[in-house]
């Protein structure tokens, strides 16, 4: 019995892989590269699974996509800061969570990304509609029918799939391709280098 589970997971994964819009990835690809180009600063968040998912990228920016560069990322994720984020939710509102320390650092040539399987989720949302209005480039990841995220942001990523654990696999999976792709452009490795470029370095 689970062994069917497992390879219908499996299979459901692949089936929406090999149906993903490089396209779309590629789209967060040089958004990520515009905001390092004007020396910006990369936002990141998301709720649960895709707050796990923000912490991971943020770090594999500041590390693994930095390293070396003379110029490097600046990205923050808001997931991080415990202590701001549960005084927002506490004396403010949850939904607020995102939006209120975007009101602290935003700038034009800013790049805000919010994660939200279903698209909907109300804090990602307002913080979408805050950083679009405020100049900022927007980027929504979102899986599900897409969700209004998917219409606020300028660029989306949209994982068609109904279901909330295959969307978590399929956004880690795109942004890990996306980090490959932006070491590809600004460090000129090729995409057979990529998961060798830390041999020396892995413990």
């Amino acid at each position: 019995m689970m062994n069917n589970v497992l390879k219908d997971y499996y299979k459901r994964l692949l089936d929406t892989v090999s149906n993903f819009k490089v396209e779309q990835a590629e789209a967060v690809a040089e958004a990520f590269i515009e905001c390092h180009k004007k020396d910006g600063t990369v936002y990141i968040f998301g709720n649960g699974g895709s707050g796990s998912t923000a912490s991971h990228i943020c770090g594999d920016f500041l590390k693994g996509v930095s390293y070396g560069l003379e110029r490097r990322f600046k990205m923050i994720c808001f997931n991080d800061n415990n202590s701001s984020f549960s005084a927002i939710s506490n004396d403010i509102s949850y939904d607020d969570v995102f939006v209120e320390p975007l009101k602290n650092f935003l700038k034009s040539g800013d790049l805000v990304i919010g994660i939200s399987g279903s698209g909907n989720s109300t804090n990602v949302v307002k913080a979408l509609e805050y950083a679009k209005k405020s100049g900022a480039k927007t980027v929504a990841m979102c899986g599900y029918k897409g969700g209004k995220i998917k219409e606020i942001a300028d660029i989306h990523f949209h994982a068609e799939v109904m279901d909330m654990e295959i969307t978590e696999d399929a956004h880690l999976i795109t942004f890990h391709a996306v980090k490959q792709a932006v070491i590809s452009k600004l460090k000129g490795s090729t995409s057979g280098s990529m998961g060798s470029q830390y041999d020396s370095r892995v413990k």
